[in-house]
């Protein structure tokens, strides 16, 4: 299947689902936060796209703008096709269903962004940290994140 069958395809399964304008390679829809979950379930499970594993998870901090872009890399090791899908949730309440019922290797992932951005995933079997310490203060890749050994330059 080749990408602009692809992105037909994905876009057929949801009707607020739109081809990504900023991104072309890999292949990228934008969905809504609000369908995150039960759209990301239709990718798995859908027998043409069979997207079987979850290759990563991430956010950008896009803070004039007020929100962050959740971003999934997924993959179908059957089909091999690869597939984008990102959706943007507010700074001041950075809240999201957990993926880790659709793949497992979500539960690091969100710890990860949790633990950098603050994203915090409801239903997440095991919200903690990852590799920061329990106590630190603050989401480090946060655009206005400041502690006492970022050195800002002088302008």
């Amino acid at each position: 299947m080749n990408s602009e069958e692809l992105i037909q395809k994905v876009c057929a399964l949801e009707s607020r689902a739109r081809k990504s304008e900023k991104r072309t390679d890999p292949v990228c829809v934008e969905i809504p936060s609000d369908i995150l979950l039960s759209f990301l379930k239709r990718l798995r499970t859908e027998p043409d796209l069979s997207f079987d594993m979850l290759l990563s998870h991430t956010a950008i901090d896009w803070l004039a703008d007020g929100k962050f872009e959740l971003v999934y890399n997924l993959t179908s090791i059957t089909h091999q096709h690869l597939l984008m899908v990102s959706c943007y949730i507010p700074r001041d309440n950075p809240v999201i269903s957990t993926v880790s019922s659709i793949w497992k290797i979500a539960e690091y992932q969100e710890r990860e962004v949790y633990d950098f951005y603050g994203v915090l995933y409801d239903d997440h079997p095991d919200l903690r940290r990852l590799f920061l310490e329990d106590d630190w203060k603050g989401f480090p890749m946060r655009k206005d994140y400041k502690d006492d050994f970022i050195l800002v330059p002088e302008a």
